[in-house]
């Protein structure tokens, strides 16, 4: 929960990003396919290091967010900055203090 994070001093954030149209999910073209599959592993990457607190997004793709711990604000936005998607220019992205207040299985 959140008081694991705050023991380690990571503080957990969300981050939304945002596509560039409406019926995204719908029309990738071939290299925003390939973008995008790169934004998807980086967020295993960050899974990996135990960062992940959940990742998702809408049914219909109009956005997704990505809830993660880091040491403080500035580590937040460069990690959601380096996200490919947001690092190419493909998707906004709005980033959250978050605190995780309940949780299944805490």
């Amino acid at each position: 929960g959140p008081d694991a994070a705050e023991g380690r001093g990571m503080s957990h954030f969300a981050y939304r990003i945002l596509p560039p149209r409406a019926d995204f999910a719908a029309t990738l073209t071939p290299g925003e396919s390939e973008t995008m599959g790169r934004h998807f592993d980086y967020i295993k990457v960050l899974h990996g290091e135990g960062r992940i607190v959940f990742v998702g997004r809408t049914e219909n793709g109009d956005w997704g967010l990505c809830v993660f711990e880091a040491e403080d604000e500035d580590r937040a936005r460069a990690v959601a900055e380096a996200d490919p998607a947001v690092a190419a220019g493909l998707m906004r992205y709005e980033l959250h203090p978050f605190r995780t207040v309940i949780e299944r299985g805490a």
